[in-house]
């Protein structure tokens, strides 16, 4: 499975760094030459808009909607707000061997089995991908069928190091396959990094180009630093360097960070995270832009300022 994972990542690299990089030289003379070429792209958002108290605020309507890329307002091409509406979740669970430290593992399976048996509902499909030692391993595809999830969720042990960044990169793209129009991805992990061959700036560039909101459980984060140190591999590997890459990861993505100890307080994050979704507004826009890879800052802004709006930062 190693190796397909990091045919996806391949991939991936290509469509950020660009075409022009593998092109021979009179290629790249030509496509200089296309100074003025535009590309068309269209461009899909999941929009969470809440009042200061975080109340959910569901009679917002298209025109209530303003959205800015780098700065520039884009007609809304799309409005879909349905209660109801279905949802592709892609769990991405850490399954490496510091989640057997503190029973992390087993805590987090617990917690999951009653989100695919108890939250999810009959028309939500799901999946399941787990990683440790530089493999992403699809354990169960999308469906709505839970047979198949839960049985390889009962059979995962915690072994290997962690590349949660290589995760990260990846996973996103595999989370884009599910067939329904809300769809988000589910990462559970301790936040310990030592097997990557990503940076966490390269996975986050990677992830943020996917239209994919990273729902974030940072569970039990080891805070000593010793601990550590017997695992370190970047000096961004302390307590406060893990909670800082799980919370950008999340945060550019438009999805939310849930850094807790407790099993209790983490069926409370899978509840938040579910009734979340269900309250998602989806819109639409196209985007016009030069050829090349430069970064788009997206905004999203409500009629009423005082509205807490959160979606993805940008592609």
């Amino acid at each position: 499975m190693k190796t397909k994972a990091w045919l996806v990542l391949a991939s991936s690299l290509l469509a950020l760094v660009g075409p022009a990089a593998f092109l021979g030289r009179s290629q790249e003379t030509k496509k200089k030459e296309l100074t003025h070429q535009i590309s068309v792209r269209a461009i899909s958002i999941a929009v969470t808009v809440q009042d200061r108290g975080g109340r959910y605020i569901n009679d917002l309507t298209r025109k209530d909607f303003t959205i800015y890329e780098n700065g520039v307002p884009c007609p809304i091409t799309y409005f879909q707000h349905d209660f109801e509406a279905p949802v592709s979740l892609t769990v991405l669970l850490d399954v490496s061997g510091s989640m057997a430290v503190g029973n992390k593992l087993e805590e987090s399976k617990e917690v999951l089995r009653t989100l695919l048996t108890t939250l999810l509902r009959a028309r939500d499909e799901a999946s399941l991908l787990i990683f440790a030692d530089g493999e992403v391993e699809v354990a169960a595809g999308f469906s709505t069928d839970r047979t198949a999830f839960l049985a390889e969720l009962d059979k995962v042990e915690a072994y290997g190091q962690t590349a949660l960044n290589d995760a990260v990169a990846v996973s996103p793209e595999f989370a884009r396959k599910g067939t329904k129009e809300k769809r988000a991805l589910l990462l559970v992990t301790d936040g310990v990094e030592n097997d990557s061959r990503t940076t966490p700036e390269l996975a986050l560039e990677i992830a943020r180009r996917v239209d994919i909101p990273i729902y974030v459980i940072g569970y039990k984060i080891p805070r000593s630093e010793e601990y550590l140190r017997r695992h370190k591999r970047a000096p961004t590997l302390t307590p406060t360097g893990i909670i800082d890459t799980l919370e950008r990861f999340s945060l550019a993505t438009g999805g939310k960070p849930f850094l807790i100890d407790e099993p209790g307080a983490m069926m409370a994050a899978v509840q938040e995270i579910r009734r979340e979704l269900s309250h998602q507004y989806i819109l639409g826009y196209t985007s016009y832009k030069s050829e090349g890879n430069e970064y788009r800052k997206i905004t999203v802004e409500t009629a009423k300022k005082k509205y807490r709006v959160r979606t993805r930062a940008g592609y």
